[in-house]
């Protein structure tokens, strides 16, 4: 046979070429990071919806989102974050840091409250950007870097509204020039039918979708899992490394702006020793949702997921009429079950990819 009759040759394929293996949907399944958490979520509700009667009844749900929006709201970009390889031990008190500027901002210039939101929004970025700053020069542990700016801000909170108010509260400003518009904006409520949707829980969903939108459609995303994977190994493929790590803390600090306006413009006054300890239920919400504590590996829809847990146990325990102090029990557990979970879910996906 001459060589004009020969058959073609059959492309030679790399076995181990993963672009051009076809999973199925199940193996596609056990690969999604947040599949642990959504089956946490739907043994939780069936658990709450027979141990707690009033658990069902549309009221109870919309508080239920509204508990878990509250948490949702900072886990979603402290999730991109613990993709991307970093912590953030002071994301609960610069909540409370940011609706004390707005509060006092406002209050001490007797101006619009609309000037002391904006001040608030670059005082707040201006904190992520201090933390990922000092994150990239000083090569420390994020760890070590917002646990200090977490015992700074506890300091300038109490101290800073101790020497203008006089008192550990701020001063009521319902009273001033657009406080009723901020509150709209932060604070209000949707009637649907005969339940009320507080506006926290649209804020939750459209930072779930624009973080998930980040993740999976756009450079960036591809950015975080490559910084969270190995940095050094991104910035040798030309990632940049610093300007993302800023960025994310940055998107932490916007959640926490989002977040404190919303505790001021709902009950007036803050107390300026709040939000200590918060920065755990959002670090959990996330590693719940499948975020791993090394980076890497994580979804923004499974740290709502993540928050959407942790608003059924606390107000499920409250339906079901037991004590709350046992609240504190349920976190730690299902920390440590969503943790096993995970590995075991990840574990599988990768003996059958």
């Amino acid at each position: 046979m001459s060589s004009a009759e020969a058959p073609p040759r059959e492309p030679a394929v790399s076995k181990g070429d993963d672009r051009l293996v076809r999973r199925s949907p199940a193996r596609r399944l056990l690969g999604r990071p947040e599949l642990g958490s959504v089956v946490g979520a739907v043994a939780v509700f069936v658990f709450f919806s027979v141990a707690a009667e009033p658990f069902l009844r549309a009221s109870s749900l919309s508080t239920v989102l509204y508990a878990s929006s509250t948490i949702g709201i900072m886990a979603v970009p402290v999730a991109l974050l613990m993709i991307g390889g970093e912590f953030d031990l002071s994301a609960g008190v610069m909540v409370v840091s940011s609706a004390l500027v707005s509060s006092m901002f406002s209050y001490q210039m007797t101006a619009n409250t609309w000037v002391g939101v904006g001040v608030s929004l670059l005082v707040t970025l201006a904190i992520g950007v201090f933390n990922g700053f000092l994150l990239t020069r000083t090569k420390l542990p994020s760890f070590l870097i917002t646990l200090g700016t977490f015992f700074m801000l506890t300091g300038l909170n109490l101290g800073f509204t101790k020497l203008i108010s006089g008192t550990v509260s701020t001063k009521t400003i319902a009273d001033m020039e657009g406080f009723a518009s901020a509150r709209a904006l932060f604070a209000s409520h949707l009637t649907i039918g005969e339940v009320d949707v507080q506006i926290t829980i649209v804020w939750w969903v459209v930072l779930v979708a624009v973080a998930t939108w980040i993740l999976l459609r756009t450079r960036v995303g591809n950015w975080i899992f490559a910084v969270g994977g190995n940095a050094d190994a991104a910035r040798a493929v030309g990632v940049p490394v610093t300007k993302t790590k800023i960025g994310l803390y940055m998107g932490v600090a916007f959640a926490a702006w989002v977040s404190g306006q919303h505790l001021l413009f709902s009950y007036d006054a803050i107390q300026s020793g709040d939000g200590v300890g918060n920065e755990f239920l959002y670090i959990i919400a996330a590693a719940v949702g499948g975020c791993l504590m090394t980076g890497g590996f994580g979804s923004a829809i499974g740290a709502a997921v993540g928050a959407f847990i942790f608003g059924m146990t606390s107000k499920g325990i409250v339906y079901a009429q037991w004590n709350p102090d046992w609240y504190k029990f349920f976190l730690g557990a299902m920390l440590l079950l969503a943790t096993l979970l995970n590995a075991w879910v990840r574990k599988r996906a990768e003996e059958k990819a």
